[in-house]
């Protein structure tokens, strides 16, 4: 079964872009373009993972992200805020509210996908290496 990712980001070609690579990934992809939608879809869909950008209309990231971390129901959900805040009070703000990764932008879209595997523990890349992993 596919993994959902929710993409919660009010620039729609911030979304297309992000949505054609994880649909070619294997991901399923949800999207709301504010925080007040975002937060009712991630209520109501339980994504696997939440792509999360800061600066929202109608409800920011930050208690976005602190509405679902202190609710047992949801806290289990990895949060990756995906903004162009680089200050370092930022990223400790983003930390505090309950980001799992903090990713700027302009963001590294191999990587990028290398921590969504490592958060919902997908084997897609290990076909990439060469020869079995050990331990």
């Amino acid at each position: 079964m596919k993994k959902t990712i929710l993409i919660i980001e009010d620039y729609p070609n911030v979304v297309e872009v992000l949505r054609m690579r994880l649909q070619n990934a294997g991901y399923h992809v949800l999207v709301a373009f504010d925080g007040q939608e975002g937060l009712k879809l991630a209520r109501s869909q339980q994504p696997d993972l939440i792509i999360l950008d800061i600066m929202l209309p109608k409800m920011n990231g930050y208690k976005l992200a602190r509405l679902l971390k202190f609710d047992a129901k949801y806290k289990h959900i990895p949060i990756f805020m995906l903004t162009s805040r680089t200050k370092p009070s930022d990223m400790q703000l983003g930390k505090q509210t309950g980001a799992d990764e903090y990713i700027t932008k302009p963001y590294d879209p191999i990587e990028l996908l290398r921590l969504i595997d490592k958060h919902l523990r997908t084997p897609r890349l290990a076909s990439s290496m060469v020869g079995p992993k050990r331990a």
